[in-house]
Parts: C-alpha cells; sequence; structure tokens
C-alpha cells in the first residue's frame, strides 16, 4: 500500500512541474491564437431606371473559380506568380457561395424579375446564368513581410481587382444567348482591413450592379414571343 501511495504522488509531482513548466514558458497551444476576423460583403440596391422589366425565371449558379480563390480566405497578391492570404481575415463563406449569394440578391433588389433563384431549389428556369470568379483578389506593387498578420505598417495601400465572366444560357436548349467580362479595380485609400473589404465591396458591387443590368437586356432581347405567351396562360 505505501508503494501504490509513493508512486501516486511521483506522478503527481510530475504533472504539477510539467503544467509549472509550461506557464512558465508561456507555450501557445494550438487553436489559442487570435481567431480571424469574419467579413462579408454587400449585395447591389440602386439600378439605372432604364433596365428592363422582365417575366422569365433566372437560375445563378455557383461561380467556377480557380483553387486559389475558391477559399474562405481573403487573397492577396504582391508578386506576378505568387498568391497569398491575410493571416487574421476571413469571408463568411467560400468566396464563390458568397458571391452566387450576393448576385441572387441583388436580381431581388432590382425589382425587375419575376424570379431568381440558386440551382439547388429547383426552381424552372427560362435562363441560367454561369459565371466565373476569375479575379477576386487585393493586389500590392511591392512584396510584403513573409509571415504579415496584417499588421501592414507603411506599405502602400493595395488595387483590388474583380473580374467575372458571365455566360447566359437559354434553357431548355442550353445555347449560350449572350457572354461577356465584367472587370472592375479599385484603388484603396488606406491599407487598413476595414478599408481593404471596402474596396471588395466597391468593385464587387460596380461589377455585380453591369452584371444584373447585362443579364437582363440581353435576356429580354432573347426572349421568344412564343415564350412569352406561354408564361401568360
Amino acid at each position: 500500500m505505501r508503494r501504490f501511495t509513493n508512486q501516486l504522488a511521483a506522478r503527481l509531482s510530475i504533472v504539477v512541474a510539467v503544467a509549472v513548466l509550461v506557464a512558465s514558458c508561456s507555450v501557445e497551444l494550438p487553436g489559442s491564437g487570435a481567431p480571424p476576423r469574419m467579413y462579408i460583403l454587400t449585395p447591389k440596391s440602386t439600378f439605372p431606371d432604364t433596365m428592363p422589366s422582365v417575366d422569365w425565371q433566372l437560375l445563378v449558379e455557383i461561380p467556377q473559380s480557380p483553387a486559389g480563390i475558391n477559399s474562405a480566405r481573403i487573397a492577396l497578391r504582391d508578386s506576378p506568380i505568387e498568391m497569398r492570404y491575410f493571416q487574421l481575415a476571413n469571408w463568411t463563406d467560400l468566396a464563390p457561395k458568397m458571391i452566387q449569394t450576393l448576385i441572387v440578391e441583388s436580381f431581388e433588389n432590382s425589382g425587375r424579375i419575376v424570379a431568381v433563384g440558386r440551382e439547388a431549389i429547383g426552381l424552372r428556369a427560362d435562363y441560367v446564368l454561369k459565371t466565373e470568379l476569375r479575379e477576386f483578389q487585393a493586389e500590392y506593387a511591392q512584396r510584403l513581410p513573409q509571415n504579415t498578420d496584417n499588421g501592414l505598417g507603411n506599405v502602400p495601400p493595395p488595387m483590388i481587382r474583380v473580374r467575372i465572366n458571365a455566360k447566359l444560357i437559354k434553357m431548355p436548349r442550353r445555347a449560350i444567348v449572350a457572354s461577356k467580362n465584367f472587370e472592375f479595380m479599385v484603388d484603396v485609400k488606406e491599407n487598413s482591413m476595414e478599408a481593404i473589404i471596402g474596396g471588395f465591396d466597391d468593385a464587387l458591387g460596380k461589377t455585380m450592379r453591369r452584371l444584373v443590368e447585362w443579364t437582363l437586356v440581353n435576356g429580354e432581347e432573347n426572349d421568344n414571343p412564343k415564350d412569352k405567351a406561354s408564361r401568360r396562360r
């Protein structure tokens, strides 16, 4: 019995010694660092008065994108051959899924279309909008420190680049009736995450405004009078 008690006491002493050592060395355990801040962008809500109202239905697919952009991490480029990410900042969803939601909401906010939704909801579509997200990053003119933690110091502010290719497909023939590239670049005024996110919001907002207008105009131009008549029945 005395031997068991001595062994137990020895083990407790080791546990206490390890705990004291960890505390004194301030060892940072996995997952104990500062969590990234989460950011989201806003849909477009203002459109030109000349934009047509349509009576057809639209499905918006999730944008295709390169693997480097298909992420919740916020991308930056400070080299022609490398993509990196802000360490302490994330989108609230994968960038393509976030943008799909914002495009759908922008169409809804226009008040010019009967129905719009994601492909997952099973909406009977007259048109499908397929997009490819080709650029969605902050671009710096000079190389940043390799292990930047978003403390960007005196580095000049970046430019935000958004580039989307869109194809409007008429159903049920699945014929491409229009295709266009949309690209906007916005200079950020100061090198803070809040200003950078504002630049993303501005550049994407301009892109979505043009995308919504282009889709409605081209869809209406390619809408068959027989299809219009059948929808009124």
